[in-house]
């Protein structure tokens, strides 16, 4: 908005030809950065009260932990919080006519929705249970996939580049113009819309302990924004996505806006979500952030990527698969409780040590991604 209003009247007034340095995507992803953080900063004590006077509190599993029984009442949906601080600098601070962005946008707006609903649920009903998971999943794939179709299918006002490596999948380590197998684009679709719905439930699922989730998820957004710039940037006539080879889409470096709001976001919700929580960021949160890493990771051709970046994720949503796999077909665990940071907290591993360790793993993850912008 500030870009669209602001950045026009350079042309007309010579003492603002300042407002120049509104067409850099780093200024504006750093001006997003810092006000996304400020927001929370100074809604989050006054959010917190709300929550508290409203007696908006965690709902502890009843199989849990021991250790999580002192939780039981600690203001959550936070969340919110972060969606707000969140889409307001994205709006302020990015091109609104770009595709990639309102599409991200909007299904992180709808799936905090269905997060909002979720939570709702369990606090009025006293239950860990909130919405039905088909409900839940019905809605993910509806949102998910009108964001995807708009993109792929209906937007028309793309540049020429996009439409013709769409459908193609990069490989991790792999030159893109040597190899990148092409699939029809009903199954892109299809797949792209896996990947969103996937990525989405399985950072609710590692929300489980104070900041764990959080962590990740900004260490995921990072590398989304600097593969976002890669993407679509160009210094002077250097094109950077030709000299790494990576796909080249130009309209994508507005992303790095996005990415820079969610960063900002999350360390703002990192100050009051840190061991021990005064507030949990809820599914309104992990659900909404969750999708909209998905569609980074489509738009910015990391679909594959996506797994060894978001390896946490990954690790924290097939333990619960195999658990509740191995369980139905033996009648016996293979951990202690799933998702797996359960399970090293059964083991006797403090709350903290189980966190800061795996941050530290997403960092790697994150820097291996990173790397792959060379070797290839």
């Amino acid at each position: 908005m500030i870009y669209e209003l602001f950045y026009p009247l350079k042309h007309h007034y010579a003492w603002l030809s300042w407002l120049n340095v509104l067409r850099y995507i780093p200024f504006r992803t750093i001006m997003a950065t810092l006000t996304a953080m400020m927001l929370t900063f100074m809604l989050a004590p006054w959010f917190i009260r709300e929550l508290q006077k409203k007696q908006i509190g965690q709902v502890v599993r009843s199989d849990g932990p021991e250790s999580h029984r002192i939780k039981a009442g600690t203001p959550t949906m936070g969340g919110a919080l972060i969606l707000l601080s969140l889409l307001i600098p994205t709006v302020l601070w990015a091109d609104l006519r770009n595709p990639f962005v309102l599409a991200t946008t909007a299904v992180t707006a709808g799936y905090g929705v269905i997060g909002y609903l979720d939570d709702y649920l369990k606090i009025k009903l006293k239950n860990s249970t909130g919405l039905p998971g088909r409900y839940k999943l019905l809605g993910q794939v509806l949102i998910g996939g009108s964001a995807i179709y708009y993109t792929f299918v209906l937007e028309n006002k793309l540049p020429a580049d996009w439409f013709e490596i769409r459908t193609r999948l990069a490989i991790p380590f792999v030159s893109f113009s040597r190899f990148s197998p092409e699939l029809p684009l009903g199954v892109y679709i299809v797949f792209a819309v896996f990947v969103v719905v996937g990525t989405s439930n399985a950072v609710n699922l590692t929300d489980g302990l104070d900041g764990l989730a959080i962590g990740p998820v900004m260490t995921n957004a990072a590398t989304y924004l600097v593969w976002a710039y890669v993407t679509g940037a160009t210094i002077g006539k250097f094109v950077l996505a030709s000299y790494l080879d990576v796909p080249r889409i130009a309209s994508v470096g507005e992303l790095a806006v996005y990415c820079g709001a969610v960063l900002g976001a999350g360390i703002g919700f990192l100050w009051y979500n840190t061991y021990p929580a005064q507030v949990f960021m809820g599914d309104v949160g992990s659900l909404a952030l969750g999708g909209g890493l998905g569609m980074l990771a489509i738009f910015t051709k990391n679909e594959l990527l996506s797994v060894l970046l978001g390896g946490i994720f990954v690790v924290e949503t097939l333990s619960v698969m195999i658990q509740v796999g191995y369980f139905k077909a033996t009648g016996k665990r293979i951990f202690l409780m799933a998702p797996i940071h359960h399970h090293f907290e059964k083991k006797g591993w403090a709350e903290p040590k189980i966190i800061v360790r795996f941050w530290i793993v997403s960092i790697l993850l994150a820097l291996v991604s990173l790397a792959s912008l060379k070797v290839r």
